[in-house]
């Protein structure tokens, strides 16, 4: 790809970057310095890539490509494909965003810090390997390689039930990717129709163009790979997983986790699954809005009865991903993009909201709302991103939430109004929006505003230091802009769904 006249090998480079990154920060031993300026110098370079990667692809119409082949013999092909559209290049800058400012947010990590920047470089890889890959192949290794870091940051650096939480984080993510392991081999050995094994993405396209994916074959493996997609996502109720990992997990890894991690399993159903299986995902469909919906309201519901602040955004975690879910399962060019749209807003969204659930939680020494209150007096700037945060996650309007929220109705609307029998769902999801609202100013009135604790010693309590602070800002800065400014995303996602909706 071209830049300012230069050929760079950005693909490659988005990759190979964060692992020597990773390599580096490993052995710099114990010595917590260098391990943090090495996760912050490699993760900004990594995230300045994929910033003049996005402009050279606005040129281009946000489509590129590179491929070499890997293994090629008469009976296999699997190649070493990296590919991009308007969807998974906002993924890959999104990913490199939060990994650098994690980095900067983590800054006086002192426990192991060396191995702790190296996973969550490590993870980075994985992450863009994911968003990147165009062999069923590759994209399964990179899908593998980002579950493993995560498993150790929970282990290693996560509370007092980190154990049970990162088995069962590790044990119901895995057991999802077997399950959509089987149904890579299915699409694969169909395709290749007694001939040669070619797990390329364009292979599997080609396959649906000739006419080898049946109906019945097409819904049978939806359910496969949208089941492993869901767990990943997740969805009730297969979600179980989530509020553990979140509870227990370091903030870094809780903000990985929330923040694109989980869109792994969004990116994989409307990459794989709408665009390969477009008429099993037609057969599915009214399951999908069914389960979004059960999603939706079940995640907000649950919200209201936490104590814990860290498990509380997990909850609406589950409730904000049932949103994606609904704007895919409408298989419209308006539910797909703002489900996308979706993605990257939770993306933004959440990261603060688990910096500020990791801030409260080391200052005050506990996340339990009941014991906490007039932080606002001892803590003003965290007070105030706080709010921020939960505003944002709301839907206010003039932020970035607010735009993908109402976008997702509207299209919800849309489908109903075509089906008006069941007009009535579109009430459940609007009681989500106003469980959402009463769930967060709660948890503000409690937490931040009234009179002071007297529960807890909130003598040592101090603001937020300013590596935290300067991730904070430059987060709801990016919340403030493209919630004022959200074609500059639209324009970007635009391409990718005309390209989804053609397999319709």
């Amino acid at each position: 790809m071209e830049f300012l006249g230069m050929e760079i090998p950005f693909l490659y480079l988005l990759l190979l970057v964060p692992l020597i990154g990773a390599l580096v920060s490993g052995f710099t031993h114990k010595n917590r310095k260098m391990a943090k300026y090495v996760a912050i110098a490699f993760s900004g370079v990594t995230l300045a890539l994929a910033l003049m990667y996005t402009y050279a692809l606005s040129q281009v119409a946000y489509v590129d490509s590179v491929s070499s082949t890997w293994i090629d013999t008469e009976s296999i092909r699997i190649l070493f494909a990296l590919g991009v559209d308007g969807m998974s290049v906002l993924m890959v800058v999104l990913t490199t965003l939060l990994v650098f400012l994690v980095s900067i947010f983590s800054s006086s990590e002192s426990n192991s810090a060396n191995t702790f920047f190296a996973m969550i470089l490590a993870m980075e890889v994985g992450l863009l390997g994911v968003y990147m890959a165009q062999d069923f192949f590759l994209f399964y290794i990179f899908w593998e390689v980002a579950l493993v870091p995560m498993y150790f940051l929970i282990n290693g650096w996560g509370g007092p039930r980190r154990h049970y939480a990162a088995i069962k984080f590790f044990i119901y993510t895995h057991v999802a990717s077997l399950i959509m392991l089987i149904g890579i081999f299915a699409m694969t050995m169909t395709a290749a129709n007694g001939g040669t094994l070619d797990f390329s993405f364009a292979a599997i396209r080609d396959a649906l163009d000739a006419g080898l994916f049946t109906s019945v074959f097409q819904t049978a493996i939806f359910g496969l790979m949208f089941l492993g997609f869901a767990v990943k996502m997740p969805v009730v109720p297969f979600h179980t997983w989530l509020p553990d990992a979140h509870v227990e997990a370091p903030t870094a890894g809780s903000v990985l986790l929330a923040g694109v991690m989980l869109k792994m399993g969004s990116y994989g159903i409307i990459r794989i699954c709408l665009e390969m299986l477009p008429e099993g995902a037609q057969a599915w469909q009214v399951a999908m809005i069914v389960i979004a919906l059960v999603a939706i309201l079940y995640g907000a519901y649950a919200c209201i009865a936490q104590k814990d602040l860290k498990k509380m955004v997990a909850f609406s975690s589950i409730s904000h991903m049932g949103m994606v879910l609904l704007g895919i399962a409408m298989l419209s060019e308006l539910g797909i993009t703002f489900a996308i749209f979706q993605m990257f807003a939770h993306g933004l969204i959440t990261a603060v909201l688990f910096m500020v659930c990791g801030i409260v939680g080391h200052n005050a020494g506990t996340r339990e709302i009941p014991l906490l209150g007039g932080l606002a007096g001892k803590m003003p700037i965290f007070a105030a991103f706080m709010m921020f945060g939960f505003l944002a996650s709301l839907g206010l309007p003039g932020l970035v939430g607010f735009v993908a929220e109402f976008g997702l109705i509207m299209a919800f609307f849309e489908y109903l109004a075509e089906n008006t029998e069941m007009i009535w769902l579109l009430v459940l999801a609007l009681a989500s929006l106003m469980l959402t609202a009463g769930y967060y100013l709660w948890a503000m009135q409690r937490t931040i505003f009234g009179k002071e604790t007297d529960r807890i010693d909130m003598t040592h309590v101090h603001d937020v230091s300013r590596p935290e602070a300067l991730s904070l800002g430059v987060l709801c800065a990016l919340i403030a802009l493209f919630g004022i400014m959200p074609s500059l995303i639209m324009d970007m996602i635009a391409p990718a769904v005309d390209v989804i909706m053609g397999a319709f």
